[in-house]
């Protein structure tokens, strides 16, 4: 198999036969490779810059600005694995579950051919921000041109541009028709007489189109800036500008570390002794399974960023423990379900750092605001969880104080590290992102050196590349989509968003009622990281204009986004269980619907009691 080589190689790769297999396996390896010594780096340098300055009183020259640009490589690098993978994040997944025959097959050739093509005009973008940055001489560190580690930003979209032709089909006419239909696109856009900007609606209809019929987001988002950029006659340059902008931004460094701790959590051996634990404890009662469940669960996800991960890490451990307790399978498969997501609101759980980032919210305030949420999301579905106990269960299971006590000492590492986190992070003792470093160094020592549960070697490039692969999507999606942002805010739509609302509705708890509505509607089409980037800074504005506290505003969104996981179309949960259990998805949610009712409720209860998501802040002087 040559799908996932460039073109070239994979033509090389054929003629040559059995004698160049070698080819594919060892540059997957040699990503895998770049990606771990990325994230490697931005764990130890910030460890370092700490011990340093606190112990000597100096520091590591340029260490902020290389960690910032360790950032940018693992992004553009864990997308391009990503598009190798096959798992970029669309916003819609109507043309791979919708359509059949040859009617799929078209609807792939077509969606691949706009995502090559504006895979290639945000290489070409790339390029000319990467020759300005040249020209001008700027020096990163070390003597080092910056524009030497610019240079992954054409050459990720190069890459991603083709595997999204190779992984059209394993077969070589849709391939040829999948590069004839970029660049026809290519062609018309770069030749289109009389200017680009009276073709926008035309450009966006077919935009959109390959958008509904599953093209990745980023070629969504970056599709649009491209062509509202040149509708205005502006410089295309200015999306990796942004994107550049947005992927050195001081604090994103924290967003990749702390999944970089869940991630080794979730590989290793955590997950039998977690359960193990939270049985011990709670086994005995009448729901206990339910809690065990719902507290594992959640304790995942706030550090993987990533409820299919958690459903698939713990839905085979979980699953026994309470079809065994006389839960029926639906139940069971509700209650897994709907605990993926959980942990969303919980530091230090990704979205919440792309929220913050996004709305330029301090992390800090967004994870304390998060927290009583998160415990009244949790008591909720518990609550259910231990109602639906079967009254028929009349087995007796004792309180075992030293199992209890076994399981403790076994687990004590994992459940001090969110002891640990807390404590770097708001003691003042660290900045943000090494407060990250230190969590991610405490996860990898638990998991590698003391339970021995990860091989160095055999194990961590790929468990790297697995969060490479899911930061790489979301930097992805985040970076593009920063110059349509910005299109936005320069052509005034939140400015008239905000004018028109504040018009029409005159209650904020009207607003409030109907900003729920919305965003149940935005979660069952969209993922979390695309809703975030191109509804947050819509929406910002008009929380402000109604005097509504911009973390509880966060908050509230991130508790909807909870929904989106369970709902159709584009509900992860829903898709994870169903490839988990081996369940159909009408099945899955037919089960988990009880629970997206319950957290429904929860849900209400933080839009309308403000204090949920604002005492902790207060107090903690925010």
């Amino acid at each position: 198999m040559t799908s996932d080589l460039p073109l070239p190689l994979a033509i090389w790769s054929r003629a040559a036969g059995p004698g160049a297999a070698w080819v594919k396996p060892r540059l997957k390896t040699a990503e895998n490779a770049v990606v771990s010594v990325a994230l490697f780096a931005m764990v130890l340098i910030p460890l370092a810059e700490s011990f340093l300055r606190r112990t000597f009183q100096v520091g590591i020259p340029a260490s902020t600005t290389v960690v910032q640009h360790m950032v940018l490589v693992v992004g553009m690098l864990g997308g391009a694995i990503a598009a190798r993978e096959g798992r970029l994040l669309s916003l819609s997944t109507l043309g791979e579950t919708a359509l059949r025959g040859r009617a799929k097959s078209a609807s792939r050739i077509f969606t691949s051919s706009v995502s090559a093509a504006v895979s290639a005009f945000l290489c070409l973008a790339s390029y000319q921000f990467v020759e300005t940055e040249r020209e001008a001489g700027r020096i990163l560190a070390y003597g080092i041109p910056a524009s030497v580690v610019e240079w992954v930003l054409p050459l990720g979209f190069a890459v991603i541009a083709i595997r999204i032709l190779l992984h059209t089909s394993e077969k070589w006419v849709p391939r040829v028709l999948v590069v004839l239909g970029a660049a026809l696109l290519v062609a018309v856009v770069l030749i289109w007489p009389g200017g680009f900007h009276h073709s926008v609606p035309i450009a966006m209809f077919v935009l959109l189109l390959a958008s509904v019929l599953g093209m990745p987001a980023f070629a969504t988002l970056g599709g649009a800036a491209l062509i509202l950029f040149w509708g205005a006659d502006q410089p295309i340059a200015a999306i990796p500008i942004a994107q550049y902008a947005l992927v050195t931004n001081p604090s994103l460094p924290t967003l990749p570390l702390f999944t970089l701790a869940g991630y080794f959590l979730a590989e290793g051996g955590a997950p039998k002794r977690l359960v193990r634990v939270f049985y011990a404890l709670f086994g005995q009662f009448r729901g206990g399974p339910a809690i065990v469940t719902v507290l594992v669960c959640a304790l995942f996800t706030s550090f993987t960023g990533a409820s299919g991960v958690t459903i698939l890490a713990l839905g085979g451990l979980l699953m026994p423990v309470l079809t065994g307790a006389s839960y029926s399978e639906k139940d069971s498969l509700g209650l897994l379900t709907g605990s993926g997501s959980l942990g969303l609101l919980l530091p230090p759980c990704l979205p919440l750092i792309v929220y913050a980032i996004v709305a330029r919210v301090p992390i800090g305030q967004m994870f304390l605001g998060g927290i009583v949420p998160a415990v009244v999301m949790m008591a909720a579905t518990a609550i259910w969880g231990i109602r639906r106990g079967s009254a028929s269960d009349t087995t007796v299971r004792r309180f075992e104080p030293k199992e209890a006590q076994i399981a403790l000492w076994d687990a004590k590492w994992e459940l001090a590290m969110p002891v640990v986190a807390s404590v770097a992070l708001f003691s003042g003792l660290a900045t943000p992102v090494e407060a990250a470093a230190v969590t991610a160094f405490y996860a990898f020592v638990v998991e590698a050196v003391i339970h021995r549960d990860l091989r160095i070697f055999r194990d961590l490039p790929r468990v790297m590349a697995e969060c490479g692969l899911l930061i790489g999507g979301v930097l992805l999606i985040l970076g593009v989509s920063l110059g349509f942002t910005n299109y936005l805010v320069d052509a005034e739509v939140p400015a008239q968003a905000v004018a028109w609302t504040t018009h029409t509705i005159h209650s904020p708890l009207l607003f409030l009622l109907l900003l729920n509505v919305f965003l149940l509607v935005v979660g069952c089409l969209m993922e979390i990281y695309p809703a975030i980037v191109v509804e947050v800074p819509l929406l910002v504005p008009l929380g402000a204009a109604f005097g509504i506290d911009p973390v509880r505003l966060g908050i509230i969104f991130l508790a909807n986004m909870e929904l989106g996981y369970l709902t159709p179309p584009v509900g992860l949960n829903l898709l994870m269980s169903s490839y988990r259990f081996k369940k159909s998805v009408p099945e899955v949610l037919h089960s988990v619907l009880p629970v997206v009712l319950v957290l429904t409720l929860g849900v209400l209860l933080i839009t309308y009691i403000p204090a949920l998501t604002t005492a902790l802040p207060r107090l903690f002087g925010y």
